[in-house]
């Protein structure tokens, strides 16, 4: 077959079942290639772990192939899961805190049984943000205390890694493992995937299980796929949702959720698709270069047969932008607090109070760039009965669905809004809606550049149609040190 190197999901499968590949050489690949990219040469940081059950579970794959029982697309591929998703193995889950480098979940993450169930090989756990970026202010994204900072393979040291599944993003970019799994509240997978020229789907909140995973704060929070293609990102999102009575906000999902999103695919995917452009204030944080290079991409896009409403402005946007909601600061207390007491007795925190205090007797290992975030919450009440916290989060509500994006497509009968790099992703993870950030191209100096389709709950066909299509335009080139 040709290089493994930015090979799908369809080619690496096709060539497993032609006896061409097995499962365990490709994860010997990806492991040779953690060896001498990230962990040694260009020093990426992006694998925190390897997971040493990898080889032999590559093994089992292939066992199970070569006796006619193939699970599904995803059969034998090697996935690489984000530091806060729980596996019940001998891996680590620590959220790149030192203060849990010693805790082993007790069971696994929802999705982790469902990629167990559709036989992908688990080959680690991807560097992070410490705490989701939810530690302090001023601190480089993909940093974290117990995997140290995540490097973009586009520009080592130069370019930013991106919202805190950066190492997710940096892996998948550098072609370390096939696919990887991140986790969102606001901007954390659409982010990387767009620092990193990779595709990135948050999908609607509800669509996969958060149980098993460290959170920040319910009312975001949610995992994704991240992929070299849409095509990959829609085989692995397929197989992450499902409906977890262990997390009852997936009942929204049910009768939902899609098992095979690839049959969204379609080249032609743009043509007749109304698309709003919403430029106020989502245009004001781009450079001119930036700007000149979305509209030539709105040039393409049109001429692809997609019809731009432009300008489809949001009503709310300015309210929006101006209103300083404590929601994430008052829900992250009381998510973490119940995360952690769940802990076992010999861990060393179980409760925010506990981590802060950790880390103050640790602070020259953890507390590099400070803890600011952490006290901010722990300030809190970490009652969710607060007014302020009642009121914010209404007000969330409105301003992100009920008088944005809900009724800008409505008024203009849109499929999909189209931002900017990721230029609307706090909106859109307010409103609990899916954004898929596919590679748009590159700035003048090397940066990967995104643009981020966004839709309104359960529009996760949609976006990925019209970003398959959009996608058709090759804008992905890979980072330099695979050339």
């Amino acid at each position: 077959m040709e290089r493994i190197e930015e090979a799908t999901i369809a080619r690496l499968g096709q060539s497993m079942e032609q006896g061409g590949l097995t499962s365990l050489e490709l994860t010997g690949f990806y492991m040779d290639r953690v060896a001498r990219l990230d962990q040694d040469g260009p020093r990426i940081h992006a694998v925190l772990e390897w997971n040493p059950q990898a080889l032999e579970l590559a093994e089992a794959a292939d066992e199970e192939r070569r006796a006619g029982r193939v699970r599904g697309p995803i059969h034998g591929i090697p996935v690489l899961l984000k530091d806060n998703i729980g596996t019940a193995d001998a891996m680590h889950t620590s959220a790149g805190s030192l203060a849990l480098a010693d805790h082993y979940a007790r069971k696994d993450a929802f999705l982790v049984t469902r990629l167990r169930e559709a036989g992908a090989v688990i080959i680690g756990k991807a560097n992070m943000t410490e705490w989701a970026n939810f530690m302090t202010a001023g601190m480089p994204s993909g940093y974290s205390s117990r995997g140290g900072q995540v490097l973009n393979p586009y520009g080592r040291g130069v370019f930013c890694a991106g919202g805190s599944s950066s190492g997710s993003g940096a892996a998948v970019s550098c072609n370390l493992t096939a696919v990887a799994v991140g986790t969102e509240t606001s901007g954390s997978i659409l982010d990387p995937a767009a620092q990193h020229s990779i595709v990135g789907i948050k999908p609607t909140v509800g669509r996969i299980s958060r149980s098993g995973i460290i959170p920040l704060a319910h009312s975001q929070d949610t995992a994704g796929p991240m992929a070299r293609t849409v095509a990959d990102a829609a085989v692995l999102l397929g197989v992450l949702c499902g409906y977890d009575p262990a997390d009852p906000v997936t009942a929204a999902s049910a009768g939902r959720n899609v098992s095979d999103f690839t049959a969204c695919l379609d080249r032609d995917g743009l043509r007749g698709a109304r698309i709003g452009i919403p430029r106020q204030v989502y245009h004001d944080s781009q450079t001119a270069e930036e700007l000149a290079l979305f509209e030539s991409l709105l040039e393409d896009i049109a001429a692809a047969g997609a019809v731009l409403v432009d300008p489809s402005d949001i009503p709310s946007a300015r309210e929006l932008a101006s209103h300083h909601s404590e929601v994430l600061r008052y829900e992250f207390k009381s998510d973490l607090n119940a995360y952690l007491s769940r802990l076992p007795a010999e861990l060393p925190v179980h409760s925010l109070k506990e981590l802060i205090a950790f880390n103050e007797a640790h602070a020259e290992m953890t507390l590099r760039y400070g803890q600011s975030t952490l006290l901010w919450a722990e300030e809190t009440s970490g009652r969710l009965t607060e007014p302020r916290y009642l009121l914010d989060r209404l007000a969330d509500l409105r301003l992100s669905r009920t008088e944005g994006i809900d009724r800008v497509m409505q008024e203009h009968r849109l499929d999909a809004l189209l931002f900017p790099h990721t230029a609307g992703d706090d909106i859109a993870a307010k409103a609990g809606y899916p954004s898929i950030a596919v590679p748009a191209g590159y700035r003048r100096d090397g940066s990967p550049f995104g643009v981020m389709f966004t839709g309104t709950a359960y529009a996760e066909p949609v976006l990925i149609r019209l970003a398959y299509a959009f996608e058709q335009q090759k804008h992905r080139r890979v980072p330099p040190l695979l050339e």
